[in-house]
């Protein structure tokens, strides 16, 4: 079993910034891609950025020149830093990643951006 809890979220004036941590129980080289979600208020729950193994990474358009998706191996831990964050941002964020045939999910950090 592993578990996978999220920190850093809070609220945040448009254009500010939030780092966002993931930290594993187990050792994150044994799950594949990591990944981030969220889910804003009465919507789906959206894909926001994933980082292989291998350290490549990938990004939903909406968030591409502002979020940066990172691991640390030696602390077992995945970030999330936003930068110029917007209202349409405000959302549960949580954490994802597949170890073995189990899909893993944190129980999710909030984020509010509002003036």
């Amino acid at each position: 079993q592993a578990q996978l809890v999220e920190s850093g979220g809070g609220l945040v004036q448009p254009g500010g910034s939030l780092r966002l941590s993931c930290a594993a129980s187990v050792s994150i080289f044994s799950f594949g891609a990591m990944g981030w979600y969220r889910q804003a208020p009465g919507k789906q729950r959206d894909w926001v950025a994933t980082i292989t193994s291998g350290g490549s990474t990938y990004y939903v358009d909406s968030v591409k020149g502002r979020f940066t998706i990172s691991r640390d191996n030696a602390k077992n831990t995945v970030y999330l830093q936003m930068n110029n964050l917007n209202p349409e941002d405000t959302a549960i964020y949580y954490c994802n990643g597949d170890r073995g045939t189990v899909n893993y999910w944190g129980q999710g950090t909030q984020v509010a951006v509002s003036s």
